[in-house]
């Protein structure tokens, strides 16, 4: 569900202003209304991107742009989806961030599809493209889904996917973060399978492409 612009930045001035009590107001506003973890998804992500932006444009310091990132972890964990029992063992799916140190969003994506039914391993963040080429073909993945933060970062993913494909991997690599919520086709032009813009979408994807879930 989208949020409306106006509680994007009312949410996005409380966490630069670091008033947990008020971003935390505005979280539970958003969840009574329908319910929807999306919702606080796009809230979340809308929010950071903007700081992001604001960061690389001078206009907040990097102590804002870190704790904003703390509040909303905080306020994540109290709404994540609870686990449920896994769906297939024989898929195997992993996530990792490439290159970059956020880890918010595949601390959320990772969460949903437990929830979902799915066993996920994490292979963490900060991955070099070689480390996660060597990560997925030593697990024999099935599934690859790739976090980014930065725009160049995200056109990292062209070179893991030709080199998995170097190495006749039949893995299938499902692209998210904020260069992709950004551009809607970028993850035709890093040649990824699927966009996963969020948690509920990825879901999605996996359901359709494994036949399941819960």
């Amino acid at each position: 569900m989208k949020v409306p612009d106006m509680i994007v930045a009312d949410f996005k001035s409380a966490l630069l202003n670091i008033d947990r009590i008020k971003a935390a107001e505005i979280f539970k506003d958003i969840y009574a209304e329908d319910q929807s973890f999306e919702s606080l998804e796009h809230l979340t992500a809308k929010s950071l991107e903007k700081i992001g932006d604001e960061w690389e444009n001078g206009q907040v310091s990097l102590s804002q742009v870190y704790m904003s990132g703390v509040i909303s972890e905080e306020l994540i964990e109290n709404y994540l989806p609870d686990d449920e029992v896994f769906y297939n063992d024989n898929i195997k799916i992993a996530i990792g961030v490439l290159q970059d140190y956020h880890g918010l969003g595949k601390k959320i994506i990772y969460s949903v599809l437990k929830a979902g039914g799915y066993k996920i391993i994490d292979f963490g963040e900060g991955l070099t493209v070689e480390e996660i080429v060597n990560k997925t073909l030593k697990n024999d993945i099935n599934i690859l889904l790739i976090s980014t933060l930065m725009l160049s970062s995200a056109l990292k993913v062209k070179n893991v996917v030709d080199i998995l494909r170097d190495n006749n991997s039949p893995v299938k690599v499902i692209v998210g973060g904020a260069p992709f919520r950004l551009d809607n086709d970028l993850w035709q032009k890093v040649d990824a399978d699927f966009d996963g813009k969020n948690g509920s979408r990825v879901l999605k994807i996996l359901n359709k492409y494994t036949g399941g879930g819960q």
